[in-house]
């Protein structure tokens, strides 16, 4: 056979095995299925067709801003009507990581989220999702961990009860915790009891900081929340004795391209420091944040990756094995995934199915 040995060429990358650690449910749904919902449940919504629901619930011309990124999430929290639909949505997310070729996936979602448009328990949500993982995780053949989201503007006592479901379904689906929100406004202070028993349970902690907000959410969310991965976290490389905390510690960064460009954390993807933390030895990894928001897959991250900022086959495969490396799971199971990916994504350049090759220096 004969290799063609281009590294740029989107079937290679499309067929790479991949994980993301940091993708959000909610920021994760089928235009389509939205619709056939507004549809089936009568919603009001001001958009009768794709085109129409687009800017709602999507990024296309806005600015880059945080503020603007999350406003789509009040749109599509309106989705969430039945138990049908909240199992249907969720399995079409772990199917369409699948077919990316993500071979492990961990999803997070807001229980709260999916229950507060209909009343529903935040147990019984819960449930509804962590069914619909096993399914689609067993019929398109894709490891996926569940972590549960509080949101910084919630009300404190709301947040400890969404806790208590993730630790009461720790080991039966939910591998982890996560601290999500306005960064900005919102310090992370009131969540410590929370995190400290989170831990005590053992329960994979990650929370979003170092992304709107500077780098010194980072130090609070390793010091006082006890995160053993920081969501985005990029701002640490503007302090250089944060940033020596998190190589140090080995603590995973949660690193989205598209997303931080779009919420304005970079005004331009060529500025983006990836590069720069991988090569300073900080465990990075690339993954989506919200696919559907953002227009993009995982794929789509690595293409910017390689296509903007340069990155060659083992950056790419750096990446992945630090993604495998800070996956919420038992020791062994961690390391038989790390095993696994050195299998299928070799030192020497890893072969996709059309015969294009992604070849190490």
């Amino acid at each position: 056979m004969k290799f063609k040995k281009h590294l740029l060429d989107p079937l290679a990358l499309q067929a790479m095995p991949k994980i993301d650690l940091h993708r959000h449910l909610e920021g994760s749904l089928r235009l389509e299925t939205l619709l056939e919902i507004a549809h089936e449940f009568g919603l009001d919504l001001p958009a009768v067709n794709l085109d129409h629901l687009r800017p709602f619930v999507q990024i296309t011309d806005d600015p880059q801003d945080h503020e603007v990124f999350l406003s789509k999430f009040e749109v599509l929290r309106h989705f969430y009507r039945s138990p049908e639909a909240i199992s249907r949505l969720a399995y079409e997310v772990i199917a369409d990581a699948a077919s990316d070729n993500i071979h492990y996936l961990e999803l997070r979602f807001s229980p709260q989220a999916l229950a507060r448009v209909r009343g529903f328990s935040l147990s019984q949500v819960t449930d509804w999702v962590i069914q619909a993982t096993q399914k689609a995780s067993a019929e398109h053949h894709i490891q996926v961990g569940l972590i549960i989201t509080l949101v910084r503007h919630d009300p404190i006592e709301q947040a400890r009860q969404v806790a208590q479901i993730a630790f009461d379904h720790f080991g039966r689906g939910i591998v982890g915790i996560d601290l999500a929100g306005n960064e900005v406004k919102f310090p992370p202070g009131p969540f410590k009891p929370i995190f400290q028993e989170a831990k005590q349970v053992g329960l994979g902690i990650t929370v979003h900081a170092g992304e709107w907000a500077s780098a010194v959410g980072v130090r609070q969310a390793i010091e006082e929340l006890h995160a053993d991965r920081i969501g985005h976290g990029v701002r640490s490389i503007e302090n250089s004795e944060i940033l020596r905390l998190v190589r140090d510690r080995q603590i995973a960064l949660e690193v989205c391209l598209t997303s931080n460009l779009q919420t304005g954390v970079v005004h331009k993807m060529g500025h983006h420091p990836l590069i720069d933390l991988l090569n300073l030895g900080v465990l990075v990894t690339l993954n989506t944040d919200d696919p559907s928001i953002s227009d993009s897959t995982l794929t789509d991250e690595y293409r910017v990756a390689v296509d903007v900022l340069g990155l060659e086959y083992a950056e790419l495969r750096q990446l992945v094995l630090n993604a495998a490396r800070a996956a919420f799971l038992p020791d062994a199971e961690r390391q038989k995934l790390i095993a696994h990916f050195e299998h299928v994504l070799p030192m020497q350049g890893f072969i996709s199915g059309n015969g294009t090759m992604l070849v190490s220096g």
